[in-house]
Formats: C-alpha cells, sequence, structure tokens
C-alpha cells in the first residue's frame, strides 16, 4: 500500500469521490466543512485509488475529517491513519482526533484498535448537525437511531 499526500492533480477525482461518499458539505462539531478544499493523503494499491482522507489541523490538534477505503478492509484506512499521524506530528500537535456517531460500530471497533479511545460523548449533537446539513437521516446504520457524535482521539 502506497500513501501519498493528496496533490492538485487528484482534486477533481477526490472532490468526486468526497460528493459521493459524504455530500456536498460534512458537519463536525456543529461546524460546516468542506471536505474538498481540505489537505489529504490517498491511498494506492497497483496505482489505484484504494482509500482517501482529508484532515485540518488546529492549535494542538489535527481532526480527521473524512477517512474511506475502497474496499474496506483493504488496510488502506490503517495507512491513511499512518500518514495523518506523521503528518500531525510534524506541525507539531499533540493528539489525532475524529467525529464518529454512534451508531457506526464498525468505525468504533475501528479506531480503537488502531489505538484511539473515546474522549467526549457529544449528546444530541445530530440535532445540530442536522440544522447545518438536513440531509443527515434519523435513524443509522443497522437501524440505530442517529443522535450523538462521539470523539475519539489517539496521540501523535
Amino acid at each position: 500500500m502506497n500513501v501519498r499526500p493528496l496533490a492538485g492533480g487528484d482534486r477533481e477525482w477526490a472532490a468526486a469521490r468526497l460528493r459521493d461518499l459524504w455530500g456536498d458539505i460534512v458537519v463536525s462539531r456543529g461546524r460546516v466543512l468542506d471536505a474538498t478544499e481540505l489537505p489529504g493523503f490517498v491511498a494506492e494499491e497497483d496505482g489505484q485509488p484504494a482509500g482517501l482522507l482529508t484532515y485540518r489541523i488546529a492549535g494542538n490538534g489535527c481532526e480527521v475529517v473524512t477517512i474511506d477505503a475502497f474496499p474496506q478492509g483493504s488496510g488502506a484506512g490503517t495507512a491513511l491513519l499512518d500518514a495523518v499521524a506523521e503528518a500531525a506530528r510534524a506541525a507539531g500537535c499533540r493528539r489525532v482526533w475524529l467525529i464518529t456517531t454512534n451508531d457506526n460500530l464498525r468505525a468504533l471497533r475501528f479506531y480503537q484498535r488502531r489505538g484511539f479511545r473515546l474522549a467526549a460523548l457529544h449528546r444530541d449533537a445530530l440535532d445540530r448537525s442536522r440544522e447545518l446539513k438536513p440531509s443527515i437521516p434519523d435513524v443509522g446504520l443497522d437501524g440505530i437511531p442517529l443522535r450523538d457524535e462521539l470523539e475519539l482521539e489517539r496521540p501523535v
């Protein structure tokens, strides 16, 4: 698995992929983010895209805004998290953090197995998120009501 920074020539492909996966915007902790404008990394397998991660650095933290592997389970997600951790260290960050929703049990398992720990529960945060992005459904994966944001972090 090869991971490299998202480059100018990747932007059109990345923007289309992000829109397909996330819609026009991403909402995190009550903020609207345009992931197509953020720095990121591309994972490649045999010269083909296998994953995409976008992030933002603010203060002493590096937020993973989006992360996707295609297909899931390919190792791309782990490689992308390792790359963003290195970028965070180089930028002087103390932690890498991210938000997922209460229904995303697969993601919770994935992140915890890679050293992330629960840092905060933001109860009923999806109510505010729906004000900013009305397309967020009321019910998520496995029929679980979408209510809360879970913040996970790991030191760099």
